[in-house]
């Protein structure tokens, strides 16, 4: 019999792999190292093969692409309903390859090369980002010691530490003023750091047809855009932009039963980065909003008689559905003031 589905639990070194035929009869069972992996499905007849979305896994899948084979990653979080007994590579490997053949599975987009390169630039910005927070808090939080209190902001702290340093009068040791000036430095060098990578995002922003569509939706800036169109890709594995607004978890948690439904805060699921880049871009429209837009406009009306908060996840919703049809649609976003969003109201639950 064919070996018509695959099922691979990937690791480190050692991946276990499960094979049925068309019928669902288990054919193949065994453990391969890392280095025996190429050769073996280079080897064997175009099957399709499942993998859980983790690490290396977009790696192994544009591997296995290569020798014509089918490869759909999948949300682990699907594929435990499926493990049978208890939890080991074997029955994870038979869980994947059974999770896959379903009609109704939910699939990751492979990402490319240039993908993942340019969302490894966005995780090392967001690192740099949280250890300059981090470094200006310690900052702030050792010279409240010494009586002398700085407002928040990273630009308060680098506009005032020169002055404490040379002020004689605060009565700070030579040894906290030596140790303050080298705090301000690694700020100063984290700061430098941020910003050649924000320019390198910058940069393949302009080189990107995609992401340069998405910036044209208020709200949304290359950073924004170069992160979603190096995540989602061309969308189409949502089939709709109600879809994609839900896997940003944009959308209310439900606990309903019995033809009554309930709606609880938003679900925060899928990427966090993301979803926190789509509502602070809402915020800064709703500031804008605040005094420029018209009166009779959808966003107005909406701040009118809700939360701030609540008018920021109903923009950020509205926004993700209309990235939804710029990428999987190939369209171009035009700005209508007049344009309602009542779609966008009622998926949120502030009709």
């Amino acid at each position: 019999m064919k070996i018509t589905t695959i099922g691979i639990d990937l690791a480190k070194e050692v991946f276990q792999i499960h094979g049925v035929d068309m019928y669902g009869k288990a054919l193949l069972r065994k453990q391969l190292r890392r280095s025996e992996m190429s050769k073996f499905f280079a080897n064997l007849e175009p099957c399709l093969i499942g993998m859980e979305a983790c690490g290396s896994s977009h790696h192994w899948a544009r591997k296995l692409c290569e020798f014509g084979h089918t490869v759909k990653l999948m949300s682990p979080q699907f594929v435990k309903p499926y493990v049978k007994t208890n939890k080991h590579d074997m029955a994870d490997a038979e869980a994947i390859c059974e999770a896959v053949s379903r009609p109704n599975m939910r699939f990751v987009s492979i990402k490319n090369i240039e993908q993942q390169a340019i969302l490894s630039v966005h995780r090392a910005r967001q690192g740099f980002v949280k250890a300059r927070t981090a470094q200006a808090n310690q900052i702030r939080g050792l010279l409240s010691e010494f009586g002398i209190v700085i407002p928040q902001g990273i630009r308060s702290i680098i506009n005032r530490v020169p002055d404490i340093l040379e002020d004689a009068g605060n009565d700070l040791p030579g040894s906290m003023r030596h140790l303050l000036k080298q705090l301000n430095d690694h700020l100063k060098q984290l700061s430098r750091q941020i910003e050649e990578l924000e320019l390198q995002i910058k940069l393949w922003h302009k080189e990107n047809e995609a992401s340069q569509r998405l910036e044209a939706i208020p709200g949304i800036g290359p950073i924004t855009a170069s992160a979603i169109v190096a995540t989602v890709g061309n969308a189409t594995e949502f089939k709709n932009g109600k879809q994609l607004s839900a896997w940003f978890g944009l959308v209310p948690k439900q606990c309903s039963s019995g033809g009554k439904q309930i709606l609880l805060g938003i679900s925060k699921r899928g990427d966090t980065y993301l979803r926190t880049l789509l509502i602070h871009g809402a915020r800064a429209v709703i500031r804008f909003a605040e005094n420029k837009e018209e009166p009779e406009s959808w966003l107005r009306k909406l701040i009118a008689r809700r939360n701030k908060n609540i008018a920021a996840v109903a923009l950020a919703n509205k926004n993700a559905r209309i990235i939804w049809a710029l990428l999987a649609q190939g369209t171009t976003f035009h700005h209508n003031r007049a344009t309602t969003s009542v779609a966008a109201e009622h998926d949120y639950g502030v009709a």
